[in-house]
């Protein structure tokens, strides 16, 4: 509340309380004069017990007796009122002022029902005092046995009513939801809150219907709410086909989606894999709302952006198909499409110089394309193998497990090869291979090179001084380095051989 409005209250309140006790304070001199002149002029006298008689001993009359006790009773009523009137403009403006510290939200309607159910106590509490100290000749013990009894007929008829005003008092208590909150009510509707009543629960739903829910019901439902000034995430669904890649996906529709009005900048949106579908990778968009109400535009935006990036990058959308595929061969290359780039690939392998065009094309035959995602291991240390790789795109990083961190010991992209050793010898894999962005490699195993070692024998030799270079990148020290070179230089030879059972 603004400090000058409570200036205010509080001087309209300090000026009425002084103003009534001074009336409280000057009522019985008042009091005194008024009747001390009325009961000269009568010839009247106040009894000790309260009774009113004439000046010689004898009972007045009816009409006098009457006229009297009017104006007494006037007088008490009049007290009754002023200390009534005090009161309430004393729980009004504490009241006021609590709930105003205590309620520091939108939720004016909630803390306004609370207020006015503990003035009512108040109220009536303060008056039965008033009226007895006022009144002590009068028994309230029958009046409150009839009270009780119309309680209860007034509590059955107003049953509903009742239970709609104490689920209000449940719901303020637990503060669940505030006025702009958006909520969604399980099998009812969702939508913006707009009054919370002693009654019930207005919402404003997204069709711009008013949906009064009565706080008895309420008080029954799940209700999932999406604070006001809080960061709520939504999901947004979408799929792309197999051929297409996971990883250029990920980072185009994240950067697309950045750039919508009403998505948070303090959180970055996450794309991932919802699933492997029949008919392509089911995928969802998670992002964080500035202004939760506005989620059906903001879902509808990000949609239409997916739709561009896609048609920009050549992306496709999943349709419900079913594809036979026959074959290993690379979905998108005819057979001899695929053997020339793969044979191009291989002639830039200083290992496979020495090849002919013919035995290039034949070891691209019974060759093939693997795809790995970036962090993926390609290669594990330690793990057996009969393969090498070639490096077609992207790029790799080639480590060393040491005890407490992975030693990066040398980096290789397009063009670059790894795995050799194993190819050649059969040799467990000296260091991990792992992929730093979307890879692609030509994967070459010893049954396609076989042959082509019986063909060229001297190939083993003219690859024997390259390995002997390759390995020494992988040694820890000085001193295994000194004592591998003669052990490399004296069995490599006899390895591949003894490998590829040539003689």
């Amino acid at each position: 509340m603004p400090a000058s409005i409570l200036q205010k209250k509080a001087v309209y309140f300090v000026a009425f309380s002084i103003v009534v006790i001074l009336i409280l304070v000057l009522l019985p001199f008042v009091e005194r004069f008024v009747h001390g002149y009325v009961l000269a002029q009568l010839n009247l006298a106040v009894m000790p017990d309260g009774s009113v008689a004439t000046a010689v001993g004898s009972a007045p009359g009816m009409m006098t007796e009457t006229s009297v006790g009017i104006l007494l009773n006037l007088f008490r009523l009049g007290r009754i009122l002023l200390w009534m009137a005090l009161i309430i403009a004393v729980v009004r403006f504490f009241g006021h002022l609590i709930f105003t510290t205590a309620f520091r939200t939108n939720q004016n309607e909630i803390s306004s029902l609370v207020k006015t159910v503990l003035s009512i106590i108040v109220y009536i509490v303060a008056f039965f005092i008033i009226f007895q100290s006022q009144y002590p000749n009068v028994e309230l013990a029958p009046l409150f046995t009839g009270s009780t009894i119309i309680g209860i007929v007034v509590g059955l008829a107003l049953q509903d009513t009742l239970g709609n005003l104490f689920a209000g008092i449940a719901l303020q208590a637990d503060q669940g939801f505030q006025i702009g909150d958006v909520i969604s009510i399980s099998d009812r509707a969702t939508g913006v809150v707009e009054v919370v009543s002693w009654r019930g629960v207005k919402i404003r739903t997204f069709q711009n219907k008013l949906l009064v829910i009565s706080n008895a019901v309420m008080g029954k439902e799940a209700i999932e709410v999406a604070a006001r000034g809080n960061l709520n995430a939504r999901l947004v669904f979408f799929n792309t086909l197999y051929s297409n890649s996971p990883s250029k996906t990920i980072q185009v529709i994240r950067e697309a989606v950045r750039q919508v009005e009403n998505v948070s900048q303090k959180i970055r949106p996450i794309v991932r894999i919802r699933n492997l579908g029949d008919n392509g990778i089911d995928w969802e968009v998670k992002y964080w709302a500035e202004d939760y109400a506005l989620y059906n535009d903001t879902d509808a935006l990000v949609r239409q952006r997916i739709w561009y990036v896609f048609n920009r990058e050549k992306i496709d959308f999943a349709y419900p198909t079913h594809t036979v595929y026959i074959g290993n061969e690379p979905v998108g290359k005819t057979p001899a499409e695929y053997v020339n780039s793969t044979s191009e690939y291989l002639s830039r392998v200083p290992i496979f110089a020495p090849l002919s065009q013919e035995e290039l094309e034949k070891l691209a035959r019974a060759s093939n394309d693997r795809i790995f995602a970036p962090g993926e291991l390609i290669v594990r240390k330690g793990q057996q193998g009969n393969s090498m790789f070639v490096i077609t795109s992207g790029a790799v990083k080639v480590q060393v497990p040491q005890h407490n961190y992975a030693q990066t010991i040398n980096n290789l992209r397009e063009n670059d090869f790894f795995g050799e050793m194993s190819l050649l010898t059969g040799q467990p894999r000296s260091a991990n291979v792992i992929a730093t962005e979307e890879t692609t490699v030509i994967q070459i195993r010893k049954s396609a090179l076989r042959p082509i070692f019986e063909e060229n024998p001297e190939l083993v030799k003219s690859i024997c001084d390259l390995i002997e270079e390759r390995q020494l990148l992988l040694k820890q020290d000085m001193q295994n380095i000194v004592e591998d070179k003669e052990t490399t230089s004296k069995g490599v030879m006899a390895s591949i051989r003894n490998f590829f059972g040539l003689s």
